[in-house]
């Protein structure tokens, strides 16, 4: 699309130092080329008349938000890097600097991207049952440090309390019920600001990449985090994986969980992949 007829929406945290700096930087950007654009920081809009693409400016926070809070939204985006976490920034756009990532986004053809489904809520990189859960219920309220620090810190601490729970998954094909420590279905190939719970995943093959940690004593979780952490732990004996369309987690008690680093509760996860759900400039 010729840059005269383009007409950006900028939606930005306004929580977070990082995400108004960048956004600042965009606009400026933008502003040289001659580019229409809106900045949005605490009032996001109520439609998209006129708009031609939806620019997020945050953490994966921020982009679970839009998606759940615009759940119909069908118009081209991008993702900036102004969160703590931004690890589907990393997944479509790698170490860039913000300049050229708007040279990469103004050229790019918009393409499509699966989504996922879990108890009616979106995400686009994950949900985490288990223990991945009690860490991030554990971080809300939380000031969080750039990266993966305040998680890392967090997942140390919760390594030799966390106490293992019976559960069921189920899939098309597969069935399993064991004890475990914890669930990962995943869309993208990392989160917890750089840990590569499923290097294998793809976010355009219509299907969602399961991994099962079995149980595992505690001296040996800390053994392996770092394992998890490189993605190379996909062949260890007490990892369970599965490629689907759709799974089902059931436990007999509520489970800590989260989506996209979003912070629930369930007994139930009913977990669903949407292909090409939404489309993305990168």
């Amino acid at each position: 699309m010729p840059f005269e007829e383009k007409n950006i929406s900028l939606l930005v945290n306004p929580l977070h130092p990082c995400a108004l700096r960048v956004a600042d930087e965009i606009a400026l950007l933008l502003k040289e080329k001659a580019i229409a654009h809106t900045v949005f920081t605490t009032e996001w809009p109520q439609n998209w008349v006129d708009v031609t693409e939806a620019w997020i400016v945050g953490g994966d926070g921020t982009l679970h938000y839009f998606i759940n809070r615009y759940r119909q939204f069908d118009l081209p985006m991008a993702i900036f890097r102004g969160g703590t976490g931004n690890d589907f920034h990393w997944l479509l756009y790698g170490e860039i600097s913000v300049a050229q990532q708007v040279e990469q986004v103004l050229a790019a053809t918009p393409r499509p991207v699966d989504a996922g489904l879990c108890n009616n809520r979106l995400f686009l990189n994950g949900v985490g049952i288990g223990f991945d859960g009690k860490v991030v219920q554990d971080l809300v309220g939380k000031k969080k440090k750039a990266g993966k620090t305040t998680y890392l810190l967090t997942v140390l601490k919760n390594l030799f309390t966390y106490q293992e729970f019976l559960c069921s998954v189920n899939t098309e094909r597969f069935h399993w019920g064991k004890k475990c420590f914890m669930i990962s279905v995943a869309n993208g190939r990392r989160y917890g600001g750089g840990f590569q719970v499923s290097p294998q995943s793809l976010v355009n093959d219509g299907l969602l990449d399961t991994n099962i940690v079995g149980s595992l004593h505690p001296f040996l979780r800390l053994k392996y985090l770092p394992v998890i952490e490189k993605g190379k732990h996909l062949n260890l004996p007490f990892i369970t994986y599965v490629k689907s369309s759709m799974v089902i987690v059931k436990g007999l008690k509520e489970l800590p969980a989260h989506a996209d680093g979003e912070a629930f509760a369930a007994t139930e996860f009913n977990i669903e992949c949407l292909p090409a759900r939404f489309l993305f400039l990168y």
